[in-house]
């Protein structure tokens, strides 16, 4: 018997099964292998444009996710630089086998959770809401909540070229009995594709072809916790794609499963295989490859950018022409993986569905891709589902709170046809939603959950005065004026003790002063939308004010609010008009 039982310990599994035992739950994490726990099938790296967002969003309400990276940190790099503070995102390189064992330890370690190598085959409801979870070798786990984490393993099948076989990815098994069990449930299931580039030998690489990489020094690290910096070990390298790698691919094109009709999954815009950034860019005569280490010491590079799943002859050929992989040795050729995911539509904005009480989703079963889309995912899911079974309030990020928020929002409000990827231009209030202060935002909402320690309270509280006191101190000094200058750097006088972290948000808050204002004032208007909360047995299609479309809409997804009611794709200005209306009565 468990309170909650994760299914699946990748990232979502792992956030998900150590969040319900720190709220408290005897919870039960279930996986298919020990050894894929917390696994990075593709690329080794933590973070990146957005999803270092992410990565601290659920650091700040507790999560593991970036304590566990600081500890594995290879290298480390703030993209964006360039740019505004708004699209500043952190990324790491990291040794993948340190962290599948950090984080094994860690779930080890942790009060009230256990870990179970098995496969869950079935979801048990009694009176349609979660009684228990069945396994594939005939085990009943009853529970009064389920977390599914599957990632990319349901039915999963590899394809390389003419090959195709039912595999998870890096050769572990497949699940292949839950599917079925998810459809009895009602849930629309979709094939969608992920894939991979292939691995290279380290001593088959020619590195002094190509261009040095460093990291930044000094490293910021991911955890509001992590005192020490991580330190940079070891090098990524920069080489290009050529007119011969372009040539060996368009005349293999032919055999190419992305396009011979064998591949039917729907695969990520955002992460294109080599094969279609050539037919999709036919005017680029070079696309960008990085070189980057899989582990600390570790013989095996990792070739981003060259995601294929073309056959193993043009594998062979096409790395070979790249410069500094002339004599590259594969030792992992790259594939294509399609898998069963549901639509997220039939999830409430909490991550739990719809129709089954106790049943929540998170990671790529719901149409995601990343690592860090999954963790966020696992971490908010796991929240709902622990407060659902102490009988609390449901915990709700909004888009003007969180980037976790704008996930859950778009996932679940207007749904995804294709493997959802998170980017800053998703968020409209990036500007406010900013890696740098996601513990000012979401750290102090999270101290009710038990998720948060006294010393990481502590520490946001810290920060917040001190941020709070010296913006004041530099408007009485009158320094804030020249700081408002875009190549203005705050240099604090003698004698003025601040921490690195209320020194960058003070001079953030000062020198974007005028458009954090305008910002807050869109999300306060905004915020009256999100708080007006629409009754979950409201009868919408007995609404004759409200067009037929907007009907049928309304009542399939049920939004909480008359904000999430405004961005359900069919609904319009004018039929939120209505609704404003009709709600106002339902008050009076």
């Amino acid at each position: 018997m468990a309170d909650l039982v994760v299914i699946g310990a990748g990232h979502a599994g792992c956030e998900a099964a150590l969040c319900g035992a720190r709220m408290g739950l005897d919870t039960l994490l279930l996986t298919l292998n020990l050894e894929s726990v917390a696994l990075m099938p593709c690329n080794p790296s933590i973070g990146g444009t957005g999803k270092g967002h992410l990565v601290r969003e659920v650091d700040a309400l507790g999560g593991e996710m970036g304590l566990a990276a600081d500890d594995v940190t290879l290298q480390s790099r703030m993209l964006n630089r360039g740019k505004g503070p708004a699209v500043h995102s952190l990324r790491a390189q990291a040794d993948k086998r340190a962290y599948h064992l950090r984080m094994l330890k860690t779930l080890f370690s942790q009060k009230n959770l256990t870990i179970r190598q098995g496969e869950a085959a079935e979801i048990l409801t009694k009176s349609g809401a979660v009684c228990g979870v069945k396994t594939l070798t005939g085990d009943v786990i009853p529970c009064r909540a389920a977390v599914v984490c599957t990632g990319v393993y349901l039915k999963s099948r590899i394809i390389i070229g003419e090959a195709e076989w039912d595999a998870g990815p890096q050769g572990l098994m497949p699940a292949n009995y839950l599917s079925a069990s998810l459809r009895d449930l009602g849930f629309s299931l979709r094939r969608f594709k992920t894939g991979t580039p292939a691995r290279v030998a380290e001593n088959s690489i020619d590195f002094d072809e190509m261009d040095v990489q460093p990291g930044d020094e000094p490293v910021t690290p991911f955890s509001f916790l992590t005192d020490t910096p991580p330190v940079n070990k070891i090098n990524c390298y920069l080489t290009w794609t050529n007119e011969e790698t372009h040539r060996i691919i368009r005349e293999n094109l032919h055999r190419a499963p992305m396009f011979t009709g064998q591949i039917n999954g729907t695969g990520a815009r955002y992460c294109p295989s080599i094969e279609t950034k050539i037919v999709r860019f036919a005017d680029k005569d070079r696309h960008q490859i990085f070189l980057e280490p899989e582990g600390d010491g570790y013989p095996e590079w990792y070739v981003q950018g060259m995601s294929s799943s073309m056959p193993e002859d043009v594998q062979w050929e096409m790395y070979r022409t790249i410069p500094g992989l002339k004599h590259c040795v594969l030792t992992r050729l790259a594939y294509a993986i399609e898998y069963d995911c549901i639509d997220p539509l039939a999830l409430t904005p909490y991550l739990g569905a719809r129709h089954i009480p106790g049943l929540y989703m998170a990671g790529q079963i719901n149409g995601t891709s990343g690592y860090e889309e999954a963790a966020a995912q696992g971490l908010y899911a796991a929240i709902n589902a622990a407060l659902y079974c102490q009988e609390k309030e449901p915990f709700l990020l909004t888009r003007d709170q969180a980037y976790i928020g704008v996930l859950a929002d778009d996932l679940t409000t207007k749904g995804t046809d294709e493997p959802y990827r998170m980017m800053t231009s998703r968020a409209e209030h990036r500007l406010y939603l900013r890696q740098d202060n996601a513990d000012l935002r979401l750290t102090l909402r999270a101290r009710d959950t038990g998720l948060i320690s006294d010393e990481r309270l502590r520490r946001t509280e810290e920060k917040q005065r001190q941020t709070a006191e010296l913006v004041k101190r530099l408007e009485d000094a009158g320094m804030t004026k020249e700081l408002r200058h875009p190549d203005a750097c705050l240099t604090l006088p003698a004698g003025w003790d601040y921490v690195p972290a209320a020194r960058e948000q003070a001079e953030i808050q000062i020198k974007y002063e005028g458009y954090l204002q305008k910002e807050m004032a869109q999300i306060r208007q905004t915020r009256a939308m999100e708080e007006a909360k629409l009754p979950p047995d409201a009868d919408y299609l007995s609404m004759d004010a409200l067009r037929l479309e907007a009907r049928q809409k309304l009542d399939a997804q049920r939004p909480v609010s008359l904000g999430q009611a405004s961005r359900v794709p069919g609904v319009s200005p004018a039929d939120i008009a209505v609704l404003m209306v009709w709600l106002k009565r339902q008050k009076a």
